[in-house]
């Protein structure tokens, strides 16, 4: 069973680091995805896809997960209030606001149990 835990883990963090990546790769995506009440523009962008590929090294190597989860769950909340829940009030793009609210809400969960499971003394 610790086996499937350690790949679960994994498997958890991996799409995390690639859309980190993509922050740096489609740079300009996420610029129009950008609210304007959201401050910082292109930097909030790039600092996004650096938050996310530090949370998959944590997952992967198992240090400081307890806080990597915590500051993800965080930042997927925010990322539910800011982009996912006013989406769902433009006819255009309401379905796919409801997609990623839905996912990022699952994501958020996992990242919970993960930083309720993982103590940084208990499986170092």
């Amino acid at each position: 069973m610790k086996q499937l835990s350690t790949i679960g883990r994994i498997l958890f963090a991996i799409p995390f680091g690639i859309m980190g990546l993509n922050h740096f790769l489609m740079y300009n995506y996420y610029v129009g995805m950008v609210s304007s009440f959201i401050p910082g523009g292109g930097f909030t962008v790039i600092l996004t896809g650096l938050a996310l590929i530090a949370a998959c090294i944590a997952i992967v190597s198992k240090k400081f997960i307890q806080i990597a989860c915590l500051l993800l769950a965080l930042l997927l909340l925010i990322f539910i209030c800011t982009i996912h829940i006013p989406g769902l009030f433009e006819p255009a793009s309401a379905n796919m606001a409801l997609i990623e609210l839905l996912k990022d809400t699952s994501l958020l969960g996992g990242s919970l149990m993960i930083a309720g499971i993982y103590k940084e003394d208990d499986h170092g």
